[in-house]
């Protein structure tokens, strides 16, 4: 790996370099394995530890078969999935492993006892397989984590709904928290040239995803003038909604459990913050009972802030701590759109309120290459910016897992693979120097 690290530093590295450069047989990865799935077993979520499942092994390089490619991964993100994945809730992603393994010859190399995980990099193309054209050894590139096959005629009017569409990193083996990566040739997008490798890492999974949540005609659909109700409006994927409302004309209503984080909404340009906690807004009485009153509460203070006006649309992922009081809180005919469920998947409301007044839930789920190459455009452009709060070495990717878990975080958490130290990486200067101001700001900083 040193040649490979060297290489990329080095100023005068050509595409033939890149091409001549030897691979080698093992890389590092961050995986969790098979024997261990059970190591949890009996624990509230609560108290599963990712310190403790994800490990930092040498690898055998896989084979790269066609419409592939391997890239070296300067910088990769913590996303929700590696927590699910850590703590094998809601079920061991070795299934995903075994099924995919069962789908073709090739696939069978997924289907292994260490699973390397990770949905998120920044890096470089190292080689590519048989097929592909776009993309050459030097390329500077992030990936999208849609990871589809495209046999069935279903994925071509929209690849999420492709029926062997998959998760890259999460529902697939040889992700982003590595060293080297194994992709589809068909994830990949220019690194945007103004960020750093861990800034240019961060952005890929949550910010499609909220770009098809909220602004997509396969989501929310988004206008000029809507009110937009963001839950965990200062984290990885509600920065990037705020983001989006933002710089879509919408009016944001931001929520978060902090005023740290109340205050990261606020240097973003969101000016209507509710601090759940600070109010103690408390929707549900005991496990089983949801607090109609608060739900009440929570619409008359959004419309205290809006001037009198309930939320277009809600943006909704916590999942079951909140669903009931999104679907009280839309306007009539508005729109819930979901993903994620990160407090629970069963989600509990009272259908009184969406069915007499004529409200939409839509389920999202990431994005197709289209939308990922559109988010990633704007992220390129300077009009949409990274999220990224800290970054850690690989060697600490348990922590940054537990992190998220136990959300001590703000914005989105980086791992530096390659990398040998922050920074890196950036190749526009004067772009950045442009940006250099809303960067800081959007890091939380």
């Amino acid at each position: 790996m040193k040649q490979i690290l060297e290489a990329i530093l080095a100023a005068d590295t050509t595409a033939e370099d890149y091409a001549a450069l030897e691979l080698p047989e093992t890389y590092r990865g961050v995986t969790v394995r098979k024997d261990e799935a059970d190591m949890f077993e009996g624990l509230p979520s609560s108290e599963k530890d990712p310190r403790m499942s994800l490990h930092v092994d040498e690898v055998p390089l896989p084979e790269l078969g066609p419409g592939e490619a391997y890239v070296a991964v300067m910088a990769s993100a913590i996303n929700y999935n590696t927590v699910w994945t850590s703590i094998f809730e809601p079920l061991s992603t070795f299934g995903f492993l075994e099924r995919y393994g069962r789908t073709s010859p090739l696939a069978k190399r997924h289907d292994l006892p260490y699973h390397v995980v990770g949905s998120d990099l920044a890096g470089v193309v190292l080689k590519t397989g048989a097929g592909v054209h776009m993309w050459q050894p030097g390329d500077e590139v992030v990936a999208h984590c849609l990871s589809v096959e495209l046999e069935s005629p279903d994925g071509h009017g929209d690849t999420m709904l492709d029926p062997e569409q998959r998760i890259w990193g999460f529902e697939t083996n040889f992700g982003g928290l590595a060293e080297i990566a194994l992709v589809k040739s068909n994830q990949l997008m220019p690194k945007p040239d103004h960020l750093t490798w861990e800034e240019a890492s961060s952005p890929g999974l949550v910010n499609s995803t909220a770009y098809r949540q909220l602004v997509s005609r396969n989501g929310a659909g988004m206008k000029q003038g809507d009110n937009v109700l963001i839950w965990g409006a200062s984290g990885g994927l509600g920065g990037y909604a705020t983001q989006f409302a933002l710089n879509g004309g919408a009016t944001p209503v931001c929520v978060v459990s902090s005023e740290d984080k109340a205050e990261i909404c606020r240097k973003m340009g969101a000016e209507l913050v509710i601090n759940r906690r600070e109010e103690d807004f408390r929707f549900w009485k005991d496990e089983q009972t949801q607090d109609q009153k608060e739900w009440r509460r929570f619409g008359k203070r959004i419309r205290e802030l809006t001037g009198g006006e309930d939320v277009d649309i809600v943006f909704e992922h916590p999942g079951r701590e909140t669903f009931g009081a999104s679907v009280f809180a839309a306007r009539k005919g508005g729109t819930i759109v979901t993903c994620a469920s990160t407090s629970g998947f069963m989600h509990e409301y009272d259908n009184r309120y969406l069915w007499m007044n004529l409200k939409r839930i839509i389920g999202s789920h990431f994005a197709n290459y289209r939308e990922a190459w559109e988010a990633n455009r704007l992220i390129a452009k300077g009009a949409i910016h990274p999220t990224l709060s800290r970054s850690y070495a690989m060697e600490e990717v348990g922590q940054a897992a537990y992190d998220v878990h136990k959300n001590l975080h703000q914005g989105k958490v980086g791992v530096l693979c390659l990398a040998p130290e922050e920074g890196l990486g950036v190749r526009d200067l004067e772009k950045r120097a442009a940006h250099l101001d809303q960067i800081n700001r959007f890091r939380g900083i």
